[in-house]
């Protein structure tokens, strides 16, 4: 990060101020702008500057009905340990504004365990997002660790690694995948898996208390093609196929049941449980994602969700 200029700083320092005076003391502008000796205006600039910059990070707790409602028929429906359902905001089908939030508190809700537990992590945006609203914890007696590696096939990284990032924000012990997401042959990824490191954590992650994946899409915006794991040609082939999502890279189709296909042979991923008694929840939202959720529903590949009211309502609209 570039060093900020003295008169940066300074208006950062006033813009936390008064975001702690607005969010947390509770002042209203008139009082921040009397305490901080500026103008109303002033003062209101400075509690969005607060929120734009990621100084103050806000999250809703009041239970609102509606999302209430949708949480329970989720659940009911699909048999499921947990749901949270946030709010939606705007007429955006593929906003995913306020799973960041939802997704960082019920993971704290597990790192705040006195107990030791092994929490196992996919990749992606959504996840990555999660990671940075995590509030900075000591969980020296938890373990995190990756259900798939980040590389693609020329050998680059993803940018949405999350275990790692995660460790920053918690100082847990944790064991990334030293892994390419589809290796080039299904013998090379057995040859892979039989590495001492390799196989140690992949014997982590099956036994891992609590689970958190995201849920990738297989349409036009596949991130397995976006981010340069499949080829158009693979992607294409997945499609004639029936298939609709993937999580942690293992392709599924409308009915959350894995396909028979060389994305699956060579996926070097964690093998996804069906019916797992441990939590296995997935936070993802968007109208492009809401036959890849409803297939891991239907089928128990998750049994929990973190996700927005329009897709939740777009999941109980089929039978």
């Amino acid at each position: 990060m570039a060093k900020l200029s003295k008169s940066e700083d300074r208006k950062l320092d006033d813009a936390a101020r008064a975001g702690w005076l607005y969010y947390v003391a509770g002042d209203t502008q008139d009082e921040i702008a009397k305490k901080l000796n500026i103008s109303r205006q002033s003062a209101q600039r400075m509690v969005a500057l607060s929120v734009s910059e990621g100084l103050i990070k806000v999250r809703l707790e009041h239970p609102i009905a509606k999302c209430m409602d949708l949480k329970q028929q989720l659940k009911e429906r699909f048999n499921l340990q947990d749901c949270t359902v946030v709010p939606s905001v705007g007429e955006d089908p593929k906003s995913t504004v306020g799973l960041a939030q939802a997704g960082a508190s019920e993971i704290e809700r597990h790192l705040k365990s006195t107990e030791p537990k092994v929490l196992a992590m996919g990749t992606g945006r959504v996840l990555r997002a999660c990671v940075e609203e995590l509030a900075l914890l000591n969980c020296a007696q938890h373990q995190v660790v990756a259900l798939l590696g980040n590389m693609a096939s020329d050998g680059s990284a993803s940018p949405y690694n999350v275990v790692v990032s995660m460790a920053e924000h918690i100082n847990a012990k944790h064991y990334p995948m030293p892994l390419p997401v589809l290796p080039r042959s299904k013998e090379e990824k057995e040859q892979l898996h039989s590495q001492f490191y390799v196989a140690n954590n992949l014997k982590l992650a099956a036994q891992a208390d609590v689970t958190f994946v995201g849920v990738g899409n297989l349409g036009a915006n596949s991130p397995l093609h976006l981010d340069g794991f499949i080829t158009k040609e693979e992607l294409d082939e997945l499609l004639d196929k029936g298939a609709v999502g993937e999580i942690i890279s293992w392709v599924f189709d409308q009915n959350g049941q894995l396909l028979d296909c060389a994305v699956n042979d060579r996926v070097a991923s964690t093998p996804l449980k069906i019916g797992s008694e441990k939590l296995v929840c997935a936070i993802a939202a968007g109208e492009d994602k809401v036959h890849a959720i409803l297939g891991a529903l239907r089928s128990q590949l998750i049994n929990g969700l973190i996700t927005n009211e329009y897709t939740a309502e777009r999941i109980l609209s089929f039978k």
